[in-house]
């Protein structure tokens, strides 16, 4: 990590020295305690890079591929994982990176670079046999960058697709750099623009739409942003196609180079701020798909929040979102590590299985491999985790999976925070600037042991506060298994509310 604390910035309390010491190693926490990640067999050797994927209600995964297959995956769901099977449902498309299953009328709905296609086995044999043009209202120019991205269906039927801009930097076609919903009767809406090189899209618990978005032009960092409908979420280059809708109202002002995105949100009335960056660097470095634990408990203690996946880094991180003066902000947390290659589709059933696959090609990655497939299986232990991270007027909420050790979590030496944002700036990417960090003065435990308040000054609006907290054991002396936080503060709560 680019950031650790040194030994001088914090003093661990007697308390926390002897439960440190109480805990040997051998008995810290590994992810792999909580959760395993298992090889989906491939003995045919398939090229699967997968692009997509999807579950349906009796068992069923598709896995796209960016090399325009799909296959159904059979027998994935029960103990033993080397019974799972792969099947091709169909090929011939061009680089599916969405896609969705209707229950109503038995089809995969798949997203590829030129369309959004129906697919349906007719005779029942385990292939497609109709691909059925639903929606095409978006240009292709044959750049390689220019791939797009399709999500579930939303509570009203919709589609969404998210489309990346040409080669990165323009947008040399139809509503590059747009957000699209396709209604169920495939009418393509223009719905927020000011998107750059989207890695994933997927909705909240709320049924409201996000997708990620990588560092690059007017991107200091890589983030998880919010699809509001009518809003700018703050590249200008594909603004050009305001010429041919009126679908979302004017094109916005353009933004200044060289500000803050805090500054520029007066200056653009609907600019949407990121909703929770994900730090350069610390977090990952393209963030790809999107979902929602809406499995109840059946994969552990985190309900309703998101997973996000990463390509560069092949790994997962988890994103709990509020909303503070009708904007969405939250909290990412790392999650899970050691998947095979760089991560571009998951999918989460019902029964609390994640799938997830992807590929190296065109950036490399650090699982080292050119493709994988794997799933993740919850072994039923709770890991001791920060469960959620909310904002205060005066400072942050932290709950946790299990009660704290009273002693240890209520000192504000076991905690230490810093603060930054980025430019918002036309260049590529960019450092962290306006260095902050803020004190921590107060560490107050509930009663039960599962919340502690803290009193942290200054808080600074538009910034990221990365949180560590290596001093705080559970009330059964073991230490968090991730005890980083990275609250990105839009907005802050006022007093009373």
């Amino acid at each position: 990590m680019p950031f650790s604390l040194h030994p001088s910035l914090f003093r661990l309390s007697a308390v926390a020295l002897t439960v440190s010491a109480a805990t040997s190693v051998a008995d810290d926490p590994k992810e792999s305690d909580y959760y395993q990640i298992q090889a989906i067999p491939n003995p045919d050797k398939l090229v699967l890079e997968v692009g997509a994927l999807e579950h349906t209600p009796e068992g069923r995964i598709f896995a796209t591929t960016r090399r325009g297959d799909v296959f159904t995956v059979t027998d994935a769901l029960g103990p033993d994982v080397s019974t799972a099977k792969l099947k091709l449902f169909a090929g011939g498309l061009h680089e599916v990176l969405g896609a969705t299953w209707n229950e109503k009328n038995q089809s995969l709905y798949i997203t590829q670079r030129p369309e959004v296609t129906r697919l349906h086995d007719d005779d029942g044999d385990g292939r497609a046999d109709t691909f059925e043009t639903v929606c095409d209202g978006w240009g292709i120019t044959g750049d390689y960058h220019e791939y797009a991205f399709g999500s579930k269906f939303d509570p009203d039927g919709n589609m969404w697709v998210v489309l990346c801009l040409t080669g990165s930097f323009t947008s040399d076609t139809e509503y590059r750099g747009w957000g699209l919903r396709i209604t169920p009767d495939g009418r393509m809406l223009p719905s927020v623009c000011g998107i750059r090189s989207p890695g994933g899209i997927g909705f909240n618990a709320a049924g409201d739409a996000f997708y990620t978005d990588n560092q690059g032009p007017w991107n200091g960092s890589s983030s998880l942003k919010w699809l509001k409908p009518g809003s700018f979420a703050g590249n200008p280059t594909g603004n050009k196609w305001f010429s041919i809708t009126t679908e979302i109202g004017p094109r916005p002002p353009e933004p200044h180079d060289q500000s803050r995105m805090v500054t520029e949100r007066e200056h653009v009335p609907t600019l949407v701020p990121p909703a929770v960056m994900l730090p350069h660097a610390h977090l990952g470095q393209s963030p790809t798909a999107i979902i929602c634990d809406r499995t109840g408990g059946k994969f552990g203690p985190f309900k309703d929040q998101l997973f996000v996946s990463e390509q560069t880094f092949s790994n997962i991180a988890r994103v709990s979102l509020e909303k503070v003066n009708g904007v969405y902000q939250g909290v990412a947390i790392p999650f899970l590590e050691g998947f095979g290659s760089g991560l571009i589709g998951m999918t989460l059933t019902d029964s609390g299985i994640l799938f997830a696959g992807g590929s190296d090609r065109g950036w490399g990655s650090r699982g080292g491999k050119p493709y994988s497939f794997d799933r993740v299986v919850w072994t039923g232990k709770t890991p001791f985790e920060i469960l959620n991270m909310t904002a205060e007027p005066d400072g942050f909420t932290l709950s946790f999976t299990a009660p704290v050790n009273k002693e240890t979590a209520g000192d504000p030496a076991s905690y230490a925070m810093r603060a930054w944002t980025w430019a918002y700036r036309q260049e590529y990417g960019g450092p962290e600037v306006d260095q902050v960090k803020p004190v921590i003065s107060a560490a107050t435990v509930s009663s039960d042991g599962m919340k502690v308040r803290l009193k942290a000054a200054p808080l600074t609006k538009g910034h990221v506060h990365y949180l560590q907290s290596p001093g705080v054991r559970s009330a059964d002396g073991v230490p968090l298994l991730h005890g980083d936080a990275y609250y990105t503060l839009n907005e802050i709560p006022a007093s009373g509310s």
